[in-house]
């Protein structure tokens, strides 16, 4: 089971397993961002699809007061799945990207 000391570790671990997944659109790289330092992690892609470039976080997640919080998330599945299948209680994960007041709904952490 995951704890919190682990957590950057764990973040790190299914981004960097993201970016073994090539886009089936244009010429896209998948790269990540880790800050240690200020507790933020992304997964990125930058690329270009025909004539159009594209830029932009894929996956942004803090560590805020010893919960993850997903500040955004484009991934099918959902990043959280990856989390709670590592061990990652409920109560330690946060909808950033969710309105607070509908959080209480998604069945994990509100704040």
């Amino acid at each position: 089971m995951a704890t919190d000391t682990t957590y950057p570790a764990l973040i790190k671990r299914i981004l960097l397993e993201y970016t073994q997944y090539k886009p089936v659109y244009g010429d896209i790289e998948t790269t990540v961002s880790f800050d240690d330092e200020h507790a933020n992690y992304a997964l990125l892609q930058s690329g270009w699809d025909g004539d159009d470039y594209l830029h932009g976080a894929i996956v942004h997640i803090r560590l805020i007061d010893g919960k993850i919080w997903i500040q955004y998330d484009g991934t099918e599945e959902g990043v959280a799945t990856d989390l709670l299948e590592a061990g990652v209680p409920k109560a330690h994960i946060v909808l950033g990207f969710r309105h607070p007041s509908e959080r209480k709904y998604s069945g994990l952490a509100v704040a």
